[in-house]
């Protein structure tokens, strides 16, 4: 068919729009990384926007070279990591009981949880909670008490609610339990929500720094956020770390919290364009009734 002459004008001013909108939206980032590699001269005389200026790599080699960094790169990952992994294996039990009108005090149990969304025992109450349950200066101090996001199961429940029941009909005449549903049927035609879910909580424990603040006291035991927290509140023990002379600490210092974050965020830009084509369809088919 062949196109009007107004819908050409608002194919064009709808693409300028959002190209626009896409560069508002990098702006931020490409300006921390061109901080990231350019000199302190220009750096704090405000000559930096989206292209490098005075090209230094001099706080990369610094930071990357800093023992404490990697270390606490690695604890990130292994937080994500467990802490996804017991986010996912709890809300998808918790969303798939909740999804079953045959369960008994299912509204009561829904209602439960939606009202811990709004809700909670406050920050001393969980301190000391946490505490005496022996969780302080551990993992668990930091996957546990936050395992479930209502939000994420309430997604997860409305896709499951959302499946045909003549599939778990038919699995239960071939003698399929309900575990055997799960696992069998439900979860394998549940790849988008799941890898949705996957995405949110991985993002959610990677860029969390304040429970680690709130529970752990060795620095071992940090998470890379918190290395760089301590780098945008003026901690100054890495940047002296590896530098030489006078000059490179003014330079480290100049750009060491874009160099932190470039670094920080470099893992989830890798893993996000290969759950991104999940990430609408999990949504749209967790909230959406068919």
């Amino acid at each position: 068919m062949k196109e009007s002459r107004s819908y050409k004008v608002f194919k064009v001013c709808n693409a300028i729009i959002l190209l626009f909108i896409v560069f508002i939206t990098l702006y931020p980032f490409l300006n921390v990384v061109a901080q990231s590699f350019s000199s302190e001269s220009y750096i704090n005389s405000g000559k930096v926007n989206l292209i490098p200026r005075g090209f230094n790599i001099d706080t990369y080699k610094t930071v990357t070279k800093d023992a404490m960094f990697w270390t606490n790169y690695k604890n990130t990952v292994v937080y994500s990591v467990v802490g996804t992994a017991i986010s996912m294996f709890l809300t998808t039990i918790f969303a798939y009981a909740l999804s079953k009108k045959r369960l008994l005090g299912r509204k009561f149990l829904t209602m439960f949880a939606v009202f811990t969304m709004f809700f909670n025992g406050g920050l001393i109450p969980n301190y000391v909670l946490i505490n005496s349950l022996g969780f302080g200066n551990s993992i668990w101090a930091i996957v546990i008490p936050g395992a479930i996001s209502i939000y994420n199961m309430l997604i997860m429940k409305s896709f499951f609610e959302n499946m045909p029941e003549e599939l778990e009909e038919a699995a239960a005449i071939d003698g399929l339990n309900t575990y055997g549903m799960l696992f069998r049927i439900v979860l394998p035609l549940s790849k988008a929500v799941i890898a949705t879910m996957v995405l949110f909580y991985a993002v959610g424990h990677w860029n969390s720094w304040f429970p680690a603040f709130l529970y752990l006291d060795q620095k071992e035991l940090f998470p890379v956020t918190i290395y760089l927290r301590n780098m945008i509140a003026g901690a100054t023990g890495v940047t002296s770390a590896g530098a030489t002379s006078a000059d490179n600490l003014t330079q480290i210092s100049a750009n060491i919290k874009s160099v932190t974050m470039v670094l920080t965020i470099l893992p989830i830009l890798t893993i996000y364009p290969f759950v991104q084509r999940y990430f609408v369809t999990g949504i749209m088919l967790g909230s959406v009734k068919q």
